[in-house]
């Protein structure tokens, strides 16, 4: 997977942070014919979380959320549930209960990134205009000896989150 630069943070008006970095997004998102509004790296999404241009909804399941750990107040609507991780037929709305309205910056986070973007392309075909999937997700690409967490993530990179 490519990786896009992140914004640099030292400008000192959130307001243009958040804009470049949904600027930067969507024209990766048109550079890579992606069916919802683009990508984010982690930093960039807590960054746009952080300056309340955003909000972040987490996709794991809930076991997922309860024994890997989850982001402080972020929403929740599960693509997938149980440990056989099926289908959520509930999905969308969850995703109406944690985001207020269809054109809000929706950031979706998921355990590596690959659910988020699913969840993106089904919110998106639902009408919601503004669906970001977080690059990396929560636990990241796999790294040496086949686990998690070593490589990049939202907890590899030193992010809030915590565990229950």
């Amino acid at each position: 997977m490519s990786t896009v630069s992140t914004v640099t943070l030292t400008q000192s008006n959130p307001a243009e942070i958040a804009a470049g970095i949904l600027q930067q997004a969507r024209e990766r998102a048109r550079r890579e014919r992606l069916s919802y509004a683009g990508v984010v790296h982690p930093e960039d999404a807590w960054a746009l979380v952080s300056s309340g241009t955003a909000i972040l909804v987490d996709v794991r399941s809930a076991e997922e959320l309860k024994f890997v750990g989850h982001v402080p107040n972020a929403g929740h609507a599960a693509w997938q549930i149980g440990t056989p991780l099926a289908p959520n037929p509930d999905f969308l709305a969850d995703l109406e209960r944690a985001a207020s309205a269809k054109d809000q910056v929706i950031l979706l986070l998921c355990r590596s990134g690959k659910r988020s973007a699913a969840a993106a392309r089904a919110a998106t075909a639902a009408g919601y205009i503004s669906v970001f999937s977080v690059l990396e997700g929560f636990e990241g690409d796999l790294g040496t000896g086949s686990q998690r967490g070593s490589v990049n993530g939202w907890r590899h990179r030193g992010l809030p989150w915590v565990q229950d």
